[in-house]
C-alpha cells in the first residue's frame, strides 16, 4: 500500500524544521517556539486547503510568528478567529509534556482567547480586498520567512533581526532557502514583504528570480505608524501594484 502524498509546502516546512532543530539561542532568548512542529495539524490543513501549487500573482511574506497568532495556529499571521472562522481550519496542538512554555505565553491553539493585532489587521485587509478565501488564494498566498518565535524571560517577543550575529548566521540561510523554494512553487510576479525586514530577506533569498519585491508597513501595534489607519496606508502602497491594468 503506497504512503500518502506529502504536500510540497509540508515538505519544505519539514526540511526547514530539520535544518533549524539543532540551533540554540542564548539569553535574552529564554523560550523558542516552533509551531510548525506542535501545530503541524493546523499548518498542514492550511497548506492542503489553501496552498495548491501553481502560479500566484502575489506572495505575501511575513517575518516570524507572534505569540498570539502563528505561535497558536501554525498559520502565518494566524489570528485565531480568522484561522477558525474565515479560513475554516481545524486541528489540535501536539505539545510534548516537557515542551518549554512561557507561563505568560501559553499555547492553546484555536482555544486561545487572545487576538493578535497584526494578524487581525493583515487578514482583515486581505478579506476586504479579495472578499473570500477562495478569491484570495487563487491570486495570492501568505507565508512567513521563519517558523520560530523567540521569547525573552519577561515574555517579550524578540525578532530575528535582533539576535546575535552568530545566531543570525545559522538561522538566516535555511529560512532564505525555504522561502526561495516556496517562491519557486508559486512563481509570483510580486512578493510583498510585510515590514522592511521581510522585504530585505526576500530580496536576498529570491535573487535571480523574475519577481518584483515591495515592502509594506508592518501591522504590529508596536509600530506607531501602523496604529493610524494601517489598512488605508497599505492600500495606498499597493493599489497600483495589485490593480490589473485596464483592457
Amino acid at each position: 500500500m503506497s504512503s500518502p502524498t506529502v504536500h510540497p509546502l509540508s515538505q519544505i516546512a519539514e526540511s526547514l524544521n530539520d535544518a533549524l532543530a539543532p540551533l540554540t539561542f542564548a539569553p535574552p532568548v529564554a523560550y523558542t517556539y516552533n509551531p510548525w512542529r506542535y501545530a503541524r495539524a493546523l499548518r498542514d490543513a492550511y497548506f492542503a486547503r489553501w496552498g495548491q501549487p501553481g502560479p500566484r500573482r502575489v506572495l505575501f511574506v511575513g517575518m516570524n510568528p507572534g505569540p498570539w497568532g502563528m505561535a497558536q495556529t501554525g498559520v502565518p499571521f494566524g489570528e485565531v478567529g480568522v484561522v477558525r472562522d474565515w479560513l475554516g481550519l481545524r486541528g489540535e496542538l501536539d505539545l510534548p509534556d516537557d515542551y518549554p512554555v512561557h507561563p505568560k505565553r501559553p499555547l492553546q491553539g484555536l482555544a486561545c482567547p487572545r487576538s493578535e493585532v497584526s494578524g487581525a489587521r493583515l487578514w482583515g485587509w486581505l478579506r476586504a480586498r479579495w472578499g473570500t478565501p477562495e478569491a484570495l488564494f487563487q491570486d495570492a498566498f501568505v507565508h512567513n520567512w521563519c517558523p520560530l518565535a523567540f521569547l525573552e524571560a519577561s515574555g517579550a517577543n524578540r525578532t530575528p533581526d535582533r539576535l546575535p550575529a552568530a545566531e543570525r548566521a545559522a538561522l538566516f540561510p535555511p529560512c532564505d532557502q525555504a522561502l526561495r523554494a516556496v517562491a519557486e512553487l508559486f512563481t509570483p510576479r510580486l512578493v510583498v514583504g510585510v515590514g522592511r525586514f521581510a522585504a530585505q530577506r526576500a530580496t536576498l533569498a529570491l535573487d535571480g528570480l523574475e519577481v518584483a519585491i515591495l515592502p509594506i508597513l508592518h501591522p504590529s501595534p508596536a509600530n506607531p505608524q501602523a496604529n493610524h489607519g494601517w489598512a488605508e496606508q497599505v492600500e495606498a502602497q499597493l493599489s497600483a501594484a495589485l490593480t490589473p491594468p485596464a483592457p
